[in-house]
């Protein structure tokens, strides 16, 4: 019984790295996230609900929920082959939403490191 408690600990502990490697995504922190916008054909791909999006967003930020990713696809096509970068709130969904992009073609995704939440905390910009 503490043989499976143990490795069931070690998976859970190493599952953050392994759904990163899934994901297809690279991680960007904001610093690297501002340089690709500010060289102007970044991309920044908001996925979070649009309650959550209206109360406050990374200026210039494109919202397609999660939910609406696959079927919404063509609004973005002309980034295919630009740095797109993709945020939610924490970080947490990024991964999913990364895999649906390279799925479709998308070849420079990345995700926010931390989400919308480190934006904020890093007293970066936000548009409301």
């Amino acid at each position: 019984m503490l043989v499976v408690l143990f490795f069931a600990s070690g998976a859970m502990l190493l599952w953050p790295t392994i759904a990163k490697l899934i994901g297809g995504s690279k991680e960007v922190g904001t610093l690297e996230a501002t340089r690709l916008m500010n060289g102007g054909n970044a991309l920044v791909l908001d996925i979070r609900d649009n309650g959550e999006f209206n109360n406050g967003r990374i200026p210039k930020s494109k919202n397609i929920p999660l939910a609406e990713i696959t079927k919404r696809m063509d609004e973005i096509a002309k980034f295919k082959d630009k740095p797109v970068i993709v945020t939610c709130g924490t970080n947490a969904r990024a991964a999913a939403a990364s895999r649906a992009l390279k799925a479709n073609g998308f070849t420079d995704v990345y995700a926010l490191r931390g989400g919308f939440g480190a934006w904020q905390q890093a007293s970066l910009p936000v548009e409301k």
